[in-house]
């Protein structure tokens, strides 16, 4: 597995992978909070997937960034 994006929150990186769902890319969320379930879902977190798609993921998540960028007022 490789990272293929770093996010300041956990829910940055949902959305980001979320995205990657989308596209048919699978990946794999590695956060420092306490999870899903837990009371912090502020820590960082980062996206890996497999080699193999590493290039098609980033493409889509710079695709991702500037969608997310035209939304923000």
């Amino acid at each position: 597995m490789i990272e293929v994006g770093a996010y300041p929150t956990r829910s940055q990186a949902e959305r980001a992978q979320a995205a990657l769902a989308m596209a048919g890319i699978p990946s794999t969320l590695e956060a420092d909070d306490v999870g899903e379930y837990g009371f912090d879902v502020t820590g960082a977190a980062r996206l890996l997937v497999d080699e193999a798609e590493a290039e098609a993921a980033v493409a889509v998540l710079c695709d991702h960034r500037h969608e997310t960028r035209r939304e923000e007022p």
